[in-house]
């Protein structure tokens, strides 16, 4: 196989997307045998570009929060101040990814009520995990030599961390945050059913209503959204890992 043809594969399938969720009834021809009873088969309910939005939106202020907390409390528990609480903080990780995304979900749901934010805040503490988990990892491998001659050319703690640790540790780290990206897309969906405005919403109706086109559409563009983002990932991991060898 020709080496661009994976390429020329990956950027189809991204125009195809941004062609459905900007321009759905421009696939209608292919859903309505899926539909019964003349009813519709775009989701009318919403736009699907607002949908995707939003649900990018929600993603990503998890995203963003649970990186800063998970990397903030590797670094804390990986000095000398918290080295105390790094046995805890394993467990706690270990512990934490045995319960599925949904559950945490729903136990945020009686103390934030219906709404977005409970989703956002399920999504930020079910995050937390792979990024924590990794980012302990990543700093953990940082070699001891490397940290002793840093500390010989004189660097002070922030400058090794900053300087050194985690270059070092930031491949580990992203692909941490690639696993909590990739749960939350999915997750996120399921979001829908506390009130959150997601990608989930043409599923949840669809189920509801028995419309299987609405859910074949939110499902797709769920599908293909965590793809496109994993293949994000990658590159962003291969460009990554080539700055840090030159380095």
């Amino acid at each position: 196989m020709k080496a661009w043809l994976p390429a020329l594969l990956r950027l189809a399938v991204l125009v195809l997307l941004v062609v459905f969720i900007t321009n759905p009834d421009w696939f209608e021809p292919l859903l309505k045998p899926l539909t019964e009873n003349g009813a519709p088969a775009i989701y009318n309910q919403g736009s699907l570009l607002t949908l995707t939005l939003q649900h990018l939106r929600t993603v990503l202020i998890a995203t963003v929060a649970a990186t800063i907390v998970a990397v903030a409390l590797a670094i804390l528990v990986t000095r000398p101040a918290g080295a105390e609480f790094l046995p805890l903080s394993r467990s706690l990780v270990n512990i934490g990814q045995t319960f599925p995304p949904v559950a945490v979900l729903a136990l945020a749901v009686p103390a934030f009520g219906y709404g977005p934010v409970p989703t956002m805040i399920a999504l930020t503490l079910y995050g937390i995990l792979p990024i924590l988990k990794n980012t302990l990892a990543g700093l953990g491998s940082v070699p001891v030599a490397v940290r002793e001659a840093g500390e010989a050319m004189g660097l002070t703690r922030f400058q090794l961390l900053r300087d050194v640790e985690l270059p070092l540790a930031a491949p580990t780290i992203l692909a941490g945050i690639r696993i909590s990206v990739i749960i939350n897309i999915g997750t996120a969906a399921i979001g829908s059913t506390v009130g959150a405005v997601t990608l989930g919403n043409p599923i949840i109706g669809g189920l509801v209503n028995g419309k299987v086109a609405y859910v074949l559409q939110g499902a797709l563009v769920v599908g293909v959204f965590a793809i496109a983002t994993d293949l994000l990932f990658e590159r962003l991991d291969r460009r990554l890992r080539r700055f840090a060898a030159r380095d």
